[in-house]
Parts: C-alpha cells; structure tokens; sequence
C-alpha cells in the first residue's frame, strides 16, 4: 500500500513539475519526508492528507488507495452524456464519458434517465425552422424544472431554468433530436421529438 501511495505522490509531483523539496515547503515539511513517501518507506500523517491531495490536484479517496482509475471514453454520441445535478443547489454537470463529480462538499450521483410518461412530457410544437417548447408546470421553488436539454448525436443545447418563471423556449431544429430536462421532483426525464 504504502508502495502504490509513494509511487502515485512521485507521479502527480512530477506531472506538476514540482521538486520534492517544492511540495515539502507548501506542505512545511522537509523534502525527506517526501522521499520517503515517494520510496514506499512511510505515509503521510493524516493532517497533510487534505492540503496534499489539494496540491496535487487528486481526489482524497484516490490518493488514499494509491489508484488513478483511467476514464475508457469512447462514446462521441451526445446522447450518451450523463447529467449530474448537486441536490443542494441544483448546479448541472455534464460529462461524456463516466465521471465523479462532488458540488457542495458531497459527492453527486449520476442522474438515471426516465422516459417521460404522457403527464410528464413537455409540450413540443414545430414553429417553421424552430421549436417551441412550453409547459403548465407550476414551476414553484420546491418543484421546478431546472434545465432542458435539446440532443442530437453531436451537440447538445442546454437550456437553464428557474422557479418562478414561465416555461416557454424557442430552440433551432435539427433533425430527430432527443429532449431532456430535469425536474427538481421527477428527476431526469426525456422524450423524442421530430
């Protein structure tokens, strides 16, 4: 364990183009403390935890388990994105390839996408070159929609969304497009539309 600790240390410091005396003045310990970390030969106390993984740029529970785990991208389909949103202050992540993602000091969960039932769906109409996207939500502050998303297979329109407002938006046409919005009460819900 403590070989897999030093060895991960060693890399992200040298990824950082930092010497090992470097990291020990931001750290206010003597660079042989940091050899001996990087040699396997010790770990660092627990109080240096926090500022080192900061420094570093790494995730507590990675630098813990000595692991990196490499992220197997290989979807280019937009529609393969996967939504987080912070339950606190409803902040919207997106990534396109598998991710852990903390807002608020907790770690979020991946948003699990439902199709939406016919109560559930937006109501959709095509306006020449655009479509228009409205709702009878009642967009209350402890049950709005937060945001829509408009996706194709290579882009992806996001549409913030607040409570207390109207829901009604005008969005360009692009084809057979999947509609996605997320609801602070239903989750992430889509529907097609073309």
């Amino acid at each position: 364990m403590q070989n897999k600790v030093g060895e991960l240390i060693r890399s992200l410091r040298l990824d950082k183009r930092m010497t090992q005396k470097a990291l020990a003045e931001r750290l206010n310990i003597s660079d042989k403390t940091v050899s001996k970390w990087e040699r396997g030969m010790g770990l660092p106390e627990i109080s240096l935890i926090s500022p080192l993984s900061e420094i570093l740029g790494i995730e507590l529970q990675n630098l813990l388990s000595g692991e990196l785990k490499p992220n197997d991208f290989v979807s280019g389909n937009l529609k393969k994105s996967t939504f987080f949103v912070c339950p606190s202050c409803h902040n919207i992540t997106l990534c396109t390839g598998s991710s852990e993602v903390s807002c608020c000091g907790k770690r979020v969960a991946a948003q699990v996408m439902k199709k939406a039932s016919e109560h559930q769906k937006l109501n959709v109409e095509s306006d020449e070159n655009e479509w228009l996207i409205t709702s009878n939500h009642s967009m209350t502050k402890e049950n709005y929609i937060s945001f829509i998303a408009l996706v194709t297979g290579d882009r992806l329109q996001l549409i913030k969304l607040y409570p207390e407002w109207h829901l009604s938006v005008r969005v360009a046409k692009r084809g057979l497009e999947t509609l996605m919005w997320y609801s602070t009460e239903d989750g992430l819900l889509y529907q097609f539309i073309k």
